[in-house]
């Protein structure tokens, strides 16, 4: 099975005063920080809202320090169950994101046509096999002849 997880950072920024500012530069740090090993992973601006549930900016600014709210989203495949994928994804990005909290937002299990894949595998193993034997028959007859070269 795989699955797509989104997690949500909170990048800390300095010596910014818009919010836009500081989205730029977190999405920027934060690429820095898992490039080249996980360039796979999309970062995009994440949404807060109050508790009220008026939309607020991603970039919350203080003193000219920013904490900005982030979502990073990667595909994890061949995993057991959701809850795997989630510390896959976790481990992974924390790994890089070093003293940056993270929290899985969703996890979506990708749909995957088993049955066609299984089924396309099984014919291109069977082409495989026949290919095969043809080049090994090729083989034969061009080894035959120098062996029996030899024996002369």
């Amino acid at each position: 099975m795989d699955c797509r997880v989104v997690v949500e950072a909170a990048v800390p920024v300095y010596d910014v005063s818009t919010p836009d500012e500081a989205v730029r530069i977190a999405i920027s740090k934060t690429g820095d920080m898992l490039n080249p090993d996980l360039n796979y992973v999309e970062i995009s601006m994440g949404e807060r809202t109050s508790p009220s549930g008026e939309q607020l900016e991603p970039a919350f600014i203080v003193a000219d320090e920013a904490l900005v709210a982030l979502e990073l989203e990667m595909t994890v495949f061949n995993v057991e169950r959701e809850e795997h994928a989630s510390r896959i994804a976790r481990k992974e990005i924390g790994q890089r994101l070093e003293n940056i909290p993270l929290e899985v937002l969703e996890v979506e299990v990708l749909e995957s046509d088993d049955e066609n894949e299984t089924e396309e595998a099984d014919s291109n193993d069977e082409a495989g096999e026949s290919a095969e034997r043809t080049e090994d028959d090729d083989d034969d007859d061009d080894v035959l002849p120098e062996f029996d070269d030899l024996l002369e």
